[in-house]
């Protein structure tokens, strides 16, 4: 049986990995984050340590050789699974958002699993690459990356005047962006509601930059802008 002090060790370190990861989730406000991460990361990995001291260790004389060390631990990954699910939500405007966060507390359950089989350097490794991806490889992309990538995308709704032409208003829309995706109209005798995913340039500042001007193309009473 492994000694008290790795123990605490591999809890110590599977923490720090939790704690690492957490941080950025919290610093975006996400609703899964530092705490639930550091949780995760722990108790994934003594239930690691569990597994595999049980199939080493003996019951009553008994030598459970037979007994996979890392059955418990393949377990992990899934029940972490549908907590993850729990923070992936669907808009109203069908925008999905939660997947990265999702993918991060998975990521928490892997490094506890990995901490507590051993694997000190490539959790390390795995740590430094996942937050350099997070927090710098969108920014990088933006820079350096096709001009697709360069675009940001929000969510707009516009609220028309019965007797405008919608067809008339979205175009004057899109002279302010680059394109207009998913267009949903709705209407009755007060007016028309329009919902629609924009894409624009940096090169055309961002889409806030751009309200006063959507605002005021005739015809328009209302304009709501939801950054994605």
């Amino acid at each position: 049986m492994a000694g008290i002090g790795i123990v605490i060790l591999k809890l110590v370190l599977a923490a720090v990995a939790g704690l690492v990861l957490g941080l950025e989730r919290e610093a975006k406000h996400k609703p899964l984050g530092l705490k639930t991460c550091v949780v995760i990361s722990i108790a994934s990995c003594l239930l690691t340590i569990v597994s595999i001291e049980f199939a080493l260790t003996s019951y009553k004389g008994t030598l459970f050789t037979g007994a996979d060390p890392m059955r418990l631990a393949s377990q992990i990954v899934s029940g972490v699974g549908f907590l993850g699910a729990g923070v992936i939500l669907r808009r109203d405007n069908n925008v999905i958002s939660g997947l990265t966060t999702a993918a991060i507390v998975w990521a928490a359950s892997g490094f506890g699993i990995a901490i507590g089989a051993g694997y000190y350097i490539e959790v390390a490794l795995g740590i430094g690459l996942i937050s350099l991806t997070v927090s710098f490889l969108p920014f990088i992309m933006r820079k350096i990356g096709p001009t697709s990538l360069k675009e940001q995308e929000a969510y707009l709704t516009v609220y028309v005047d019965p007797a405008a032409t919608i067809d008339a208003v979205v175009k004057e829309i899109e002279t302010f962006v680059i394109s207009i995706e998913n267009v949903k109209v709705k209407g009755d005798g007060d007016g028309h509601r329009l919902d629609m995913s924009c894409f624009i340039s940096d090169g055309k500042g961002n889409i806030f930059t751009q309200y006063d001007k959507i605002r005021k193309i005739p015809g328009i009473n209302q304009v709501e802008i939801t950054k994605i």
